[in-house]
C-alpha cells in the first residue's frame, strides 16, 4: 500500500484544488507580529528643564560580591608584598657577617644611647623640682582582709583588699 498514491475519496484534481483553497485561506490571515523593543524617536529640547527619567539598576553582581572581590585583591597584592619582604630578609639574613650585623646594630645602639641620656636628663630635672614638706604627724593605719576561694582542683581565687 503506497500512501502517496492511494485515493482517499478525492480525484487528483480536487485535491490540488482543496489544497489550493486551504493555503490561500492560510494566507489571507493577518500575520500578527510582537514587538520586542521600543525606540522614542522624539528629540529631547535643546536647553531647559527635562523631567527625570528612572534608570533602572541592571547589575550583574550584586555589591556585596564586588565588595568581596575587591577586598581578596587587596589581600592577594598585600601577601604578594609580604612575601617579596620576607624573601628579601632571609635573603639577607642568609649573607650575615660580621661586619653587616654592626653596621646595622652601631646605628640603633647609637640611638638608644641618646634616647636613654634623654629620659635620665629628663627624669632628674623633674626630681629637683618637687619637694614635699609635711608639718602635720602622719599616721598610718592598714587593714588587710584576705578572702580566698577554689573551685574544683584548679581553678583558686585569692583576693585582698587593703584599706
Amino acid at each position: 500500500m503506497d500512501p502517496l498514491h492511494t485515493q482517499h475519496g478525492l480525484s487528483e484534481s480536487e485535491a490540488s484544488a482543496e489544497a489550493q483553497r486551504l493555503i490561500d485561506d492560510w494566507a489571507s490571515r493577518p500575520v500578527r507580529h510582537h514587538p520586542t523593543s521600543f525606540r522614542d524617536k522624539t528629540k529631547p529640547p535643546a536647553f531647559g528643564t527635562t523631567p527625570p527619567v528612572k534608570q533602572e539598576d541592571h547589575r550583574i553582581v550584586p555589591a556585596w560580591a564586588a565588595g568581596i572581590a575587591v577586598a581578596s585583591i587587596g589581600v592577594g597584592a598585600g601577601s604578594v608584598g609580604l612575601g617579596c619582604c620576607t624573601w628579601l630578609v632571609l635573603n639577607g639574613l642568609a649573607s650575615v657577617t660580621l661586619n653587616s650585623v654592626l653596621m646595622v646594630t652601631l646605628p640603633l645602639a647609637g640611638l638608644a644611647m641618646i634616647v636613654t641620656a634623654i629620659g635620665g636628663a629628663i627624669s632628674k630635672a623633674r626630681a629637683a623640682i618637687t619637694t614635699n614638706v609635711y608639718e602635720a604627724p602622719v599616721t598610718q593605719h592598714t587593714m588587710i582582709d584576705n578572702s580566698s576561694t577554689t573551685r574544683g582542683m584548679f581553678f583558686a581565687r585569692s583576693r585582698n583588699t587593703i584599706r
